[in-house]
């Protein structure tokens, strides 16, 4: 094969071969008698390895130790791994057309969230919310979206399992509604303000155990970058209520233990 029909074949470009012949990563072939590269089989197998490596997101670098460790493997096995790499890529093609095809459905009937793409779970979590105008609420939903994206499929589900209960009782969320207007009441406050203290009580009081049971030593990371990020993104005084709530949370999981 010539450097066309082979790039043709891996669906690559000429230059993309040449490119991988420069870095050492693709073998350089024979050449015929008129000066022409003469590619075969195992040429082409190399270079969809590559091809595939780096749709999977590894770098030039790490590919070439990923061939370091094919060599002296029969064909047989290359073949066979590169159709385990097209296998995974098939099911995580098909698990995210699954995730588009329920977003494309919330979209139609109005119900994607303001907060974007979000796990199925959680958007069934934000439809169970009572409907609420107040910034502090909306911010708590863009947290629970950024964890949404943090946590595993487990860690989602003991979550949600969680709050769900709690968002469907009308008594909590009346109660929490009144909650997020007092943290609404100090955006422009001091963080020694006199409301801080009982309101974090509060807030602290409203937290079920099974919610702390999952924040685990979470509680204890208010001065990692993470924690420093999260209360920097309230006001001064609110982050002040966030930080004591806190630590009230972390004395009621230590004395759970």
């Amino acid at each position: 094969m010539k450097i066309g029909e082979i790039a043709a074949l891996a669906g690559v470009t000429p230059r993309t071969v040449r490119h991988y012949h420069h870095l050492g990563l693709l073998p350089e072939p024979a050449r015929l008698p008129n000066g022409y590269r003469d590619y075969g089989l195992r040429h082409a197998v190399v270079l969809a390895r590559i091809r595939r490596l780096t749709e999977l997101g590894l770098g030039l670098a790490e590919v070439r130790g990923v061939l370091a460790d094919d060599a002296g493997r029969e064909l047989a096995e290359v073949l066979e791994e590169l159709d385990a790499d097209l296998a995974r890529q098939e099911a995580a093609i098909a698990e995210r057309r699954a995730r588009l095809a329920v977003l494309m459905s919330q979209a139609r009937e109005g119900r994607l969230p303001a907060e974007g793409p979000v796990s199925p779970e959680l958007a069934g979590l934000f439809g169970a919310f009572a409907p609420s105008d107040s910034p502090m609420a909306a911010k708590d939903r863009e947290h629970l979206a950024l964890l949404d994206s943090m946590v595993g499929p487990e860690q989602r589900e003991q979550l949600y399992a969680a709050l769900r209960p709690l968002a469907e009782d009308p008594r909590f969320a009346g109660r929490v509604q009144k909650l997020y207007e007092r943290l609404d009441d100090l955006a422009d406050a001091s963080p020694d303000d006199p409301r801080v203290v009982p309101l974090a009580a509060e807030l602290a009081a409203s937290v079920p155990d099974a919610m702390i049971s999952l924040m685990g030593d979470g509680l204890h990371e208010t001065d990692s970058p993470f924690g420093t990020a999260f209360l920097t993104d309230f006001a001064p005084a609110q982050a002040a209520v966030v930080r004591q709530m806190i630590m009230l949370l972390a004395a009621r999981a230590r004395g759970r233990r």
